[in-house]
């Protein structure tokens, strides 16, 4: 069996991708994908009926983590993960099926794995061929998030905890090389990340549009991104220099806020507690901010996704955007997972053609998406 399997893996591997039309090209990637999730399915029932019976012991191995990653010469960290995800699966039978078929993949058995703990085993094995549902037709960050948003409602408790827990656990380092760099990590909580990463995210893409200009005149052309005389890393790093010297008092501005929202009336998102950018948190993650954040009501008209009242404190440019970003929360192109913090609200019915500006003609676009649509057919082109 195992000689037929290796066979057929280099039969695969002979493959020459110039030889296959992008149709071909396609479905071979995501078949691959689908086999690839269903053959470490099976290696991790396997692995785990290796580690049940003790058959590492022989060799007079610690442990089955360190006699895997002896003999396979993988990471111990890889190797624990594998064995972990074996033993869980006996507990969650649909998800091991899902697996084994390769309608999910393991970045999906471990996200569940995770959410099913001993305060929420009672309402999983309910809810289990619902959440394994959204595995298979969702794309990964809205499954993600509806895991998210089921341990929120599963477990409140535990994840009042685990939003304390994840704060706590903030830290940011920075030190001076030896050569005067300064070299640093971070690690922050949801709300704490969002408010860093919105306000850099913000200040790049204002250096990244004064770099496009000046690339343009120097060059005479529209330029590239390789043109650009700081790459993202680079603006990125001088955003963050930016945010430090504004913070002095410099210019008078002010620190930007996090902003919670809670979602009322639609049965799928009911009393969702979430950030800006759609992170779901718990309620016990506004406590900390209270004194600083804003906050916004957002109430829809049950199933058909209208909504009818916004109550905020917070000021935006136009409020109906607001309303579509609550209501959308991505992209809409069913391949594209751009949050709406970094989308356009776009026309479904193009305003040249008499669409109008509402809520019920608006949609989120990413700019790519925004101007794939907008794109001519090259001349010739049928």
């Amino acid at each position: 069996m195992f000689g037929d399997l290796a066979m057929a893996v280099k039969e695969v591997g002979s493959l020459e991708a110039d030889t296959l039309v992008d149709e071909e090209l396609t479905t071979a990637v995501v078949e691959l994908a689908a086999l690839r999730s269903a053959l470490e399915a099976a290696e991790a029932r396997l692995d785990a009926a290796w580690d049940t019976r003790r058959s590492w012991a022989a060799d007079g191995a610690r442990s089955a983590r360190a006699c895997l990653a002896h003999k396979t010469r993988e990471a111990k960290g890889a190797c624990g993960s594998r064995l972990w995800l074996g033993r869980v699966l006996a507990e969650m039978p649909l998800v091991a099926e899902a697996w084994a078929a390769g309608e999910i993949s393991a970045d999906h058995v471990k996200r569940l794995a995770r959410a099913r703990n001993p305060r929420t085993a009672e309402a999983f094995e309910r809810d289990q061929a619902l959440v394994v549902h959204h595995a298979r037709t969702l794309d990964f960050e809205r499954f993600a998030r509806m895991v998210d948003y089921w341990v929120l409602r599963a477990d409140p408790d535990g994840a009042d905890a685990r939003e304390m827990e994840r704060r706590e656990r903030r830290r940011v380092s920075l030190d001076r090389t030896i050569g005067g760099m300064w070299s640093g990590s971070t690690l922050l909580d949801p709300v704490s990340g969002t408010i860093v990463s919105g306000e850099l995210e913000r200040l790049e893409a204002e250096m990244f549009a004064a770099d496009w200009a000046e690339a343009r005149t120097r060059l005479g052309r529209e330029p590239l991104v390789g043109d650009l005389a700081r790459t993202a890393d680079q603006r990125r790093a001088d955003a963050l220099v930016e945010m430090a010297r504004r913070s002095s008092g410099a210019d008078g501005t002010s620190g930007a806020k996090p902003l919670f929202t809670l979602v009322l009336g639609s049965t799928a998102l009911a009393h969702l507690c979430q950030l800006a950018d759609g992170q779901v948190v718990s309620p016990a993650a506004v406590v900390p901010w209270i004194a600083d954040a804003e906050l916004e009501r957002v109430l829809f008209a049950g199933e058909t996704g209208r909504v009818i009242d916004v109550s905020r404190k917070r000021s935006f440019t136009g409020a109906l955007r607001r309303l579509i970003e609550v209501r959308d929360r991505f992209c809409y192109h069913p391949t594209c997972d751009e949050p709406a913090s970094r989308c356009q609200v776009d026309h479904i019915q193009p305003w040249a053609a008499g669409g109008m500006t509402e809520q019920s003609n608006g949609r989120l676009a990413c700019g790519f998406h925004n101007r794939l649509r907008h794109q001519r057919p090259p001349p010739g082109a049928p």
